[in-house]
């Protein structure tokens, strides 16, 4: 488990792992980055409560080499990657390892289970879970058994792990299916199972979910450049919304202002039509706040307006920086501690 500020989160974290009903032997190996926000003292007192905990320092706090300093530190033939944002529910391990054990598969992952606490977290899990909010991945909303493309954490074999290289560090983000591609490659299986199930807790306020995608996305072109099978048609769809959003924006001020009086008639009734994108983009968020799946109410819904928008805006932004950019040295500033 790489950890970095997350003390709000990482007693529970560990407590789900240490509650595993597993028969096997297992370990906790942490990775702590420089936290701020006291994390690093929690797991001083979790260590002293709990002889199988073991700690090793993470000096630069990113998450692949957390990962690979962690699982150089483990001792055991299965390898199951946790988060500090997630709880894992008490079956996972066993049913994990019973999956990569039936399967051959070098890496079993199932489904994020987002949930929140606040109306605004809550709503933020809803836009998890639908295609309207981050498109529908298998371990967002849900597929049958069998191969996958990537798997959310995952549960490894040692051996494949090492035969790959184990993740590569110069992923800061998105290191998850840049292993998984590898794996593939290698000739590995990788599975997902949606009996596996693992709640996540998302960010709980505007500032720090803008944030987080906008790395999301500069990070996901980063694997768009890199990788040739790295691209899918979903990808694109968040930043041609936001050249739609641009291009009717720029219309919209220009038809107002009567900058288009000489304008041709075709270029007129061009910008007519792409002033109107925004509003329709408007209609479809009112649309999609009102209609979406899940136990929310009006408080949810009404925040589901900002959410929408926010993350799709943003991953959109980034996705056009990291294509035109790269992702060299962007950090995913929505874990420091505020």
């Amino acid at each position: 488990m790489p950890i970095l500020n997350e003390a709000g989160h990482v007693a529970d974290a560990v407590l789900s792992v240490l509650e595993q009903r597993y028969e096997g032997p297992k370990e906790v190996v942490l990775a702590l980055g420089p936290s701020t926000d006291g994390t690093n003292e929690i797991v001083e007192e979790l260590k002293r409560r709990e002889q199988r905990i073991k700690a090793v320092d993470s000096p630069t706090g990113r998450t692949p080499s957390g990962l690979n300093l962690a699982i150089e530190a483990s001792q055991y033939p299965i390898v199951v990657r946790v988060d500090a944002h997630t709880e894992l529910e008490p079956d996972y391990t066993a049913k994990g390892v019973e999956a990569l054990l039936r399967t051959g598969a070098a890496d079993v992952g199932g489904l994020m289970d987002a949930k929140g606490r606040s109306p605004f977290q809550r709503a933020v899990a809803s836009a998890y879970h639908s295609p309207l909010g981050l498109g529908g991945a298998a371990y967002h909303s849900g597929a049958p058994e069998g191969p996958a493309e990537s798997a959310y954490l995952g549960v490894f074999r040692r051996e494949a792990l090492a035969a790959v290289g184990g993740y590569d560090e110069t992923f800061w983000r998105g290191q998850d299916w840049d292993l998984c591609l590898r794996l593939r490659e290698a000739g590995f299986a990788v599975w997902f199972d949606p009996r596996l199930r693992v709640t996540y807790w998302p960010r709980a306020d505007w500032d720090k979910l803008v944030r987080q995608f906008y790395a999301a996305g500069i990070w996901r072109a980063e694997l768009a450049r890199r990788h040739r099978s790295g691209k899918s048609i979903r990808h694109f769809i968040p930043p041609l919304l936001v050249g739609g959003l641009a291009t009717g924006a720029a219309a919209a001020i220009a038809s107002f202002s009567g900058s288009t009086h000489n304008w041709p008639a075709w270029l007129k009734s061009a910008a007519s039509a792409a002033s109107l994108f925004p509003v329709l983009y408007g209609a479809g968020v009112v649309g999609a706040s009102a209609t979406m799946r899940g136990d929310l109410g009006p408080a949810e819904r009404v925040r589901l307006l900002a959410v929408l928008p926010s993350i799709h805006i943003s991953w959109g932004l980034g996705y056009l920086r990291g294509r035109l950019f790269g992702a060299a040295g962007t950090v995913d500033t929505s874990r420091r501690k505020s």
